[in-house]
């Protein structure tokens, strides 16, 4: 039902969960651990499998909370949970309150969990390549800053995405990259295909995450194009499936 991270697994007062598809009530394209509030899955199945997995992880269900997320780079604090109508716009978040599971959805695009053990300040990131590439790594970083905690002291986890054996863009895709730094070109290898390349976002991920000065990083190493057991935006295409299923990963601090 859930990957753990080794890095936060061994922060005391510390809860984590990189949650698979697997141990919901979800049927069809959406089996079976289905979060995604904004798929066409039927809404009180996706309650249900929200309620286990914030059972999972202790916590109360209405504690489990995400935002509504638009590639961007924009973080948000929470102080307490908000109801799902009222999700705020925003790609992380980021609090100091405890028993809150502050987390991410994700399909393929990068779910990073950070913590100040010593501050206990905890942030959830989801990095897809657009919001790496504009600053959501980075705005994540700071609003943990600003509610106390010290980049240095930060731990960061790369949880489950897609890959580079599985993420084949074309030429525009790369421009965009060089344009931004002519040093991103170490993300990319050729591609079979001609006109393509291979993207690396977990290591473009940790790149961010080092030269923003967040040096403690686990990664655990999944893809989630070729292991059945996450969910896949582009597996879905590929197969022709007409919407996909969402995981949730969330860290919150015990109390």
């Amino acid at each position: 039902m859930m990957l753990s991270s080794p890095l936060l697994s061994a922060i005391p007062g510390l809860r984590h969960a990189f949650f698979t598809r697997e141990g919901g009530v979800s049927d069809g394209i959406y089996q079976s651990l289905n979060a995604g509030l904004g798929s066409s899955d039927d809404p009180a199945l996706v309650a249900e499998n929200r309620r286990r997995m914030a059972e999972r992880m202790g916590i109360a269900t209405e504690h489990l909370i995400s935002a509504h997320q638009i590639h961007s780079p924009d973080a948000v604090v929470a102080n307490g949970p908000w109801p799902t109508s009222a999700r705020p716009k925003a790609d992380a978040i980021v609090t100091a309150t405890a028993n809150l599971a502050i987390g991410v959805t994700t399909a393929d695009c990068g779910p990073v969990l950070l913590v100040d053990p010593k501050a206990r300040v905890i942030g959830a990131a989801h990095a897809g390549w657009k919001g790496a590439l504009t600053g959501i790594l980075e705005s994540t970083i700071a609003a943990m800053e600003r509610l106390g905690a010290d980049r240095g002291g930060m731990i960061a986890a790369i949880g489950p995405l897609i890959r580079q054996q599985s993420y084949e863009v074309g030429n525009e895709f790369v421009t965009r990259f060089l344009d931004a730094d002519a040093e991103n070109a170490v993300f990319f290898l050729a591609s079979a295909r001609a006109g393509h390349a291979m993207f690396d976002l977990a290591g473009y991920i940790r790149m961010r995450l080092e030269h923003a000065g967040v040096l403690m990083i686990d990664d655990l190493g999944v893809d989630t194009y070729s292991d059945d057991r996450f969910f896949s935006y582009r597996r879905s295409v590929h197969r022709k499936e007409l919407d996909y299923g969402r995981h949730i990963h969330a860290i919150a601090l015990e109390s």
